[in-house]
């Protein structure tokens, strides 16, 4: 019972920490990479797709990304769904491509971006802890049905504390990393 559980908490902390790279991969560094387009959708025949699927989606230089449309009568959506996103880009249609530079980060887009990074961080955090007190409880409710005893209730606590720190330490790891990563000029 106690291996399962630290094994459920342990597979929940870990699909935390991958939602959280998820998260920064879309915060953009100023440097183009086709993953920045993955969430924005399209409506293309009267259901909404994510751009990937209705059009190729590659690098042109180290700033530019280009979208080139399956349907060549996709060019204009494409691009108005593109520059109606949140992510501030200004696409351009160029022949049957539509070309969407990344401008400069200013400083202060930057601090902004990092307050970002911050928050969706201790969102993580905050849920690891969550799910740490979650197993905590289930432990005392077992010691409290004497389906296990008090030691290795103790033990178990201290194992998942273990792995709660790691986890956190794994967290302000990342966020460091995408914090320099932000700050490069």
């Amino acid at each position: 019972m106690i291996a399962e559980l630290k094994a459920g908490t342990e597979q929940k902390m870990h699909k935390s920490i991958e939602a959280l790279k998820h998260e920064f991969a879309k915060v953009r560094t100023g440097r183009a990479h086709t993953g920045l387009l993955d969430h924005i959708t399209v409506d293309y025949y009267g259901s909404q797709m994510p751009i990937p699927q209705v059009a190729g989606v590659s690098l042109l230089d180290a700033r530019t990304i280009g979208v080139t449309p399956w349907d060549k009568k996709m060019l204009p959506v494409v691009e108005k769904a593109i520059r109606d996103s949140d992510l501030g880009l200004n696409p351009s249609t160029f022949g049957e491509t539509v070309r969407v530079p990344m401008p400069a980060l200013t400083e202060e887009r930057r601090r902004d971006l990092i307050k970002v990074v911050h928050k969706e961080a201790e969102a993580v955090r905050v849920a690891v802890r969550n799910l740490r007190r979650d197993a905590n409880h289930a432990l005392k409710e077992a010691v409290k049905n004497k389906t296990i005893s008090e030691d290795d209730e103790r033990r178990a606590v201290e194992e998942i504390q273990k792995l709660t720190d790691r986890n956190i330490a794994e967290i302000d790891g990342i966020l460091a990393a995408k914090e320099a990563d932000l700050m490069a000029v």
